[in-house]
């Protein structure tokens, strides 16, 4: 490619052709004194999403890169604003999110003297939850150590990276070599071991009994169709894997068998009765509550394809093979010699209940929820109450990838942030939020974001007054008489106002409608929907 003719010669004008380069020009920040340098004559075809703390700023940029599959330029205060963004970086890393964080350090020459705003081991910081953590020696390496950022957050597995930049490096004079890597390109090109993929063919084709449980990879890298073609060949159940931040299967499909529960004994119980185990995309497995058992069934077999060489590492069990998961996928469905397998009964949805006055049951929310929204609606979602999480996989129909997002790591404060920056990466999509009440806060100052860019995200905020998801785990872990389990007195409707975004409460069917139309028409605002629940389910 032919390299831009600059006229800044600084290593700021440099970084923003480097940025450029990627398609990273949308930069998720909450600047501090040793960020303003960088921002300096900021280029007007990048945009700044503005974020009025850093876990927002995270969630928002998380939301993005998930959604875009591109990587994202995160741009922190120093180690305060590392500190503040480190609880929505456990959700990025876990759901293997290609950010570029970068830091603001102090100047180089008070950085030993340890003056304000220094980030004192800067990159022991944001370890493990970056794959990769560097502050340059000098200002000439600040480009190239933001491309290896790049390359390092992109590359497989994908993940955070980090740099912290001492501010005063931003106006020297970038190094006429750095232009090479505005040149190089970096491409992954291994593909799957042909007789492996064979062999697990003639595995599968086999078995008395297969099933299917896939995870993240699957839909970030668009392989939902093939693992449909999966399914239908082999006639076998598909489980969507423990805790994952995406939905890779079609949930109107007859094979579709919901998510497996997050225990060793309740997962060996779910796949009982099946002989091969095949994990597309995802960990083999991640647990949750501490409830004992064994990891499988007598003399079930497990086959692993995923592109994680740490959890293929990491998993106490089966075979795996390290492969491109949408390349080895339909490689792997070519291979299948199988016709005239029949696909399983679809799972019968509950009978709807009756709501008690001055609340919605879960599970008739969900129901008028999908008959309401637009066809390629996406959700996110990140309320945890045992019978929302069961009410939501029996209602909701997705058929479309990049339809769903959870916070797999567990980290509160993803879900108002993250739909900002999902609704942005998909401005032809409408997002709808499905968020707690006492998630709600970690992130509240998202709706800030969301009003000022104009963002369109439906927020619908699940009132029941209690963490519904602690509630559940007091009772299984003895500890039912412990404080902390209520979050009464919120008003979310009087909170989004204050920030700008227009609101109404529902707490029966028909005003849930209602406002759910008027949500859908605002074309160009947010819209925030308080739904009393019943407490404490």
């Amino acid at each position: 490619m032919d390299i831009p003719i600059m006229t800044d010669n600084s290593i700021r004008a440099f970084t923003y052709e480097l940025l450029r380069k990627y398609g990273m020009t949308t930069v998720f920040g909450n600047p501090g004194s040793n960020e303003l340098p960088f921002l300096k004559n900021f280029p007007s075809d990048f945009r700044y999403i503005l974020g009025l703390h850093e876990g927002a700023v995270m969630g928002m940029a998380d939301g993005y890169a998930m959604a875009t599959g591109r990587p994202t330029m995160v741009n922190l205060h120093a180690a305060a604003g590392t500190g503040n963004a480190m609880g929505a970086l456990t959700n990025a890393h876990c759901s293997q999110s290609p950010l570029v964080v970068t830091a603001g350090q102090q100047a180089r020459n008070l950085i030993g003297v340890e003056a304000m705003l220094t980030n004192v081991n800067s990159t022991l910081l944001p370890l493990p939850l970056v794959k990769w953590s560097f502050e340059p020696a000098e200002a000439a390496d600040v480009p190239r150590a933001l491309s290896q950022a790049i390359q390092e957050a992109t590359l497989p597995t994908p993940g955070p990276t980090y740099v912290s930049i001492p501010h005063n490096d931003w106006d020297e004079d970038v190094d006429a070599n750095m232009a090479h890597l505005l040149r190089r390109e970096v491409v992954v090109g291994a593909e799957p071991s042909r007789s492996q993929i064979q062999a697990w063919a003639d595995l599968l084709a086999q078995a008395k009994s297969p099933v299917l449980v896939l995870g993240r990879e699957v839909d970030a890298q668009n392989a939902n169709a093939d693992a449909v073609r999966l399914a239908n060949k082999l006639g076998a159940p598909v489980w969507m894997a423990p805790s994952e931040s995406r939905c890779p299967f079609p949930t109107n499909h007859p094979s579709f068998r919901g998510v497996l529960p997050i225990s060793i004994r309740e997962v060996c119980e779910r796949l009982e009765k099946y002989d091969v185990i095949l994990v597309v995309g995802a960990p083999v497995f991640r647990y949750h509550k501490d409830m004992p058992g064994n990891y499988l069934p007598q003399g079930a077999r497990v086959l692993s394809l995923t592109g994680d060489t740490h959890q293929a590492a990491r998993a106490p069990f089966g075979d795996a093979l390290v492969s491109n998961v949408k390349r080895a996928l339909a490689c792997l469905v070519d291979a299948l010699d199988l016709t005239g397998r029949t696909l399983p009964e679809p799972i019968e949805k509950p009978t709807l209940p009756a709501d008690l006055p001055g609340a919605i049951h879960p599970e008739n929310l969900f129901h008028l929820l999908n008959r309401l929204a637009p066809e390629n609606v996406t959700y996110v979602k990140e309320a945890t109450a045992p019978a929302t999480k069961k009410a939501f996989w029996s209602q909701i129909q997705m058929t479309q990838p990049s339809s769903y997002f959870f916070p797999s790591a567990g980290g509160l404060g993803f879900g108002l942030p993250a739909a900002v920056g999902v609704q942005l990466a998909l401005p032809d999509r409408r997002v709808v939020a499905i968020i707690g009440d006492g998630s709600a806060n970690y992130g509240i100052t998202a709706l800030w974001s969301a009003a000022q860019c104009q963002v369109p995200v439906i927020f619908i905020i699940l009132k029941n007054g209690t963490y519904g998801a602690l509630r559940e785990f007091a009772s299984l872990l003895g500890a039912e008489d412990s404080p902390g389990l209520d979050v009464p007195g919120l008003d979310f409707c009087s909170i989004a106002r204050g920030y700008g975004v227009d609101s109404g409460t529902a707490d029966n069917a028909e005003a849930f409608g209602c406002l759910f139309t008027q949500a859908l028409n605002q074309s160009a605002r947010p819209f925030l929907i308080e739904v009393s629940t019943p407490f404490g389910k």
